[in-house]
């Protein structure tokens, strides 16, 4: 038992290995663009019109959406790490290989995930550092922080990997985070409270998973949310069981990789 552990854990070491060298190598690619992008969100919308909108629950404007661009790019960047990690590996077809040999398919799943969370995380530090020019960050709770963090990474990793197995195309890795995952991520509350819009909107607003993800991260710089915290990490926590019971039974079946 113990000597099957270690090859397991040789397994996915090895994969996870593989994952992180893989965005880790081309940081300049994987690494760079989102902090670029966050710079210009501050720019834009923190010193340029956050002044003219003043204050946002009580906190400056700019203060109030530096979570949720965080938030944002750790989103964007787990699922995207995944999604082309795990298509790739079917184009090439080495992904059969995996499956056949004798690894568990929940380490093989669990290496992937690793990779996408390290990168999530990665760019989400990467992208916390470059706040520091432009706002100074508060501390409210720093377990809450990081737990929501790595829920969040380890949710849409899985997410991606669901996108990654359904894909027969390149193309197909780019039209759920196009069509669904970015106009989610917008109407999540990176840029205004949901206190703002009327009554109905507000109700529509909690259908959103990301909603909650952006308010719990929020409350851990901040202290501030629209959403019960215990809510938020049990909608969270109940999509990660969701996903990774789904992810988990496509690698069993081969759905999408076996024909």
């Amino acid at each position: 038992m113990k000597n099957r552990l270690h090859k397991y854990w040789i397994a996915y070491t090895t994969i996870t290995r593989k994952e992180v060298l893989r965005f880790s190598r081309i940081w300049v690619q994987t690494i760079i663009p989102p902090v670029v992008t966050v710079a210009l969100y501050f720019i834009i919308f923190g010193n340029l019109i956050g002044p003219r909108i003043g204050e946002m629950d009580g906190m400056s404007y700019i203060d109030f959406i530096m979570p949720g661009l965080i938030m944002m790019s750790i989103i964007t960047n787990s699922y995207a790490n995944v999604v082309s990690s795990f298509y790739g590996a079917k184009f090439s077809r080495h992904i059969e290989e995996m499956l056949v040999s004798p690894i568990p398919n929940v380490v093989i799943l669990l290496g992937f995930l690793t990779g996408g969370i390290a990168r999530g995380l990665a760019v989400g530090l990467a992208v916390t550092v470059i706040s520091l020019v432009f706002t100074n960050i508060q501390i409210h709770n720093l377990w809450v922080i990081f737990s929501v963090a790595i829920l969040t990474a380890l949710l849409f990793s899985l997410a991606g990997l669901i996108n990654g197995v359904y894909a027969t195309s390149f193309d197909d890795i780019s039209i759920i985070p196009t069509f669904v995952l970015t106009p989610l991520t917008y109407l999540g509350g990176i840029f205004y409270s949901i206190q703002l819009l009327p009554d109905f909107w507000q109700n529509a607003s909690l259908g959103n998973p990301i909603l909650y993800m952006i308010n719990s991260f929020r409350f851990g710089f901040l202290g501030i949310t629209d959403i019960n915290l215990g809510l938020a990490f049990s909608v969270i926590i109940a999509f990660i069981v969701i996903l990774f019971t789904i992810s988990m039974h496509l690698l069993n079946r081969g759905i999408g990789i076996r024909t």
